[in-house]
């Protein structure tokens, strides 16, 4: 596809063209004949259908191999979990997708961005599209559930008070804690400690949120609890979820696609025994 467009208020044009591997920008003087610049940008052809694309990947710990020929990809408001006996590679993986252990073999692309041409620099916007869910809460103890909140918005670039209080405001009450703001972390219970860690992920509107056993802590009415509530999110708001997790119970009420790390591979669509 091509388009001619003039350039209000310049003596230029331009000229794009659009295939399905690039975009072409052609900027051009009044006559049309002295091309200025040219840019072109190329398209990942599996952005717009997955949110997480792994091609050929291995993963390291350090020189040691922990997965091999990672090959996986999820689409937008699909929910998965990962599960896998200790060690095998559910926290390597989990840190890869976040930024945290560097790619350096295959391709992999989650919310738009290219794993392998991270830098330090450029972490922190992949991680702008990400919600991260912890085990162990990692709530701020010496300061309440709103400020708790507001450190993370000023911590990604949030500055209006006006705006960071409503965005506060808005995800509270998603997750049915919206009177629960001026209290501490240590007059929650765990279930609502863990609603606040949820509340956080979904702070900049993530496109996928990556829960590590946020049901590992919790007795088995609170899981089921946290769990209506990540259904709910992933369903209303069309918000990938993947979901490290042990918990057989779970995995056997609320059926979805699975994970399996074992064996230094990953194993789409696994049989999942009670013994994970």
């Amino acid at each position: 596809m091509c388009c001619k467009i003039s350039l209000i208020n310049t003596n230029w044009y331009y000229l794009y063209k659009v295939d399905l591997k690039s975009i072409s920008i052609k900027i051009f003087n009044t006559n049309f004949e002295n091309v200025i610049s040219i840019k072109t940008f190329k398209l990942n052809s599996n952005m717009s259908k997955s949110i997480i694309e792994l091609k050929s990947v291995n993963i390291y710990q350090g020189s040691n191999t922990v997965l091999n020929d990672v090959n996986l990809s999820v689409e937008k408001g699909e929910f998965v979990y990962l599960v896998g006996k200790t060690g095998t590679g559910k926290s390597s993986l989990l840190k890869t997708l976040y930024g945290d252990l560097e790619l350096t073999e295959g391709e992999g692309w989650v919310a738009g961005h290219n794993l392998r041409e991270l830098t330090w620099k450029t972490v922190p916007f992949l991680r702008r599209n990400l919600g991260v869910v912890f085990q162990d809460f990692q709530l701020l103890t010496d300061r309440n559930v709103n400020e708790n909140l507001k450190f993370v918005l000023k911590a990604t670039g949030w500055i209006d008070e006006k705006l960071m209080d409503d965005k506060i405001n808005d995800v509270l009450s998603k997750v049915n804690l919206a009177a629960k703001g001026n209290k501490m972390p240590f007059e929650l219970s765990g279930g609502e400690q863990q609603r606040v860690d949820i509340a956080r992920a979904l702070l900049n509107s993530p496109k996928l949120i990556l829960a590590d056993e946020p049901t590992g802590n919790l007795d088995p009415e609170t899981s089921d609890e946290i769990m209506q509530l990540l259904f709910h999110i992933c369903k209303d708001f069309d918000t990938t979820i993947v979901m490290a997790t042990h918990d057989y119970m779970v995995i056997n009420k609320y059926r979805a696609r699975t994970l399996k790390t074992e064996g230094g591979r990953v194993w789409d669509n696994a049989t999942v025994s009670s013994h994970l």
